[in-house]
């Protein structure tokens, strides 16, 4: 699953003429040079040799999280907010042929092998799926008592057009009508 990223990392430790030489073909790595270019070829392949034996401890990027966890982008940065997916630090890099640089979270291998291990995604999924049910509640209740109370000051203005009469607010209407009298 991290084929594409370890091979990402690898071009960007190889010399640039040499990163298209560089090709995935499903899980394999291969380096394909000219037979000319024995020097350059040998000194390319020291690099990746080198980078190789630190392969496992690499950083995990956000594409291959999100494959390897079989996430959305949506779930990647709702989690990185509120801090259950926690970040091994960023990554800054120049994309080619543009002057501007963009950064982005990078994660430990270790910690999405055991959020992997332990279904934690699922239940994270679920946790979501509650608040948001419970964010629905909350907001229909809101507009719900919003509703009624533009209602009622709607009413007690056109009561108050209607009878032409200027609205006086009587002290103790409400203990009088308890009692009953009013009917």
């Amino acid at each position: 699953m991290r084929a594409k990223g370890i091979l990402q990392e690898l071009q960007s430790r190889v010399p640039t003429t040499s990163k298209k030489s560089l090709v995935l073909e499903g899980n394999d790595v291969i380096l394909a040079m000219p037979a000319n270019d024995k020097s350059a070829f040998h000194a390319t392949a020291a690099v990746i040799a080198k980078a190789m034996e630190k392969v496992e401890t690499l950083p995990v990027i956000p594409r291959e999280i999100q494959d390897i966890l079989s996430i959305k982008v949506g779930e990647r940065h709702r989690w990185l907010a509120d801090g259950r997916l926690p970040s091994a630090g960023t990554r800054t890099v120049r994309l080619n042929g543009r002057a501007r640089r963009i950064t982005f979270h990078v994660f430990d291998p270790k910690m999405v092998e055991e959020l992997l291990d332990h279904g934690t995604v699922d239940e994270w999924r679920e946790q979501d799926a509650e608040t948001k049910a419970e964010n629905r509640r909350k907001a229909a209740y809101n507009a719900k008592l919003t509703r009624s109370l533009k209602a009622k000051k709607t009413t007690k203005k056109a009561l108050a057009e209607n009878s032409g009469e200027p609205e006086i607010a009587l002290r103790g209407w409400e203990e009088f009508d308890v009692d009953g009298l009013l009917r």
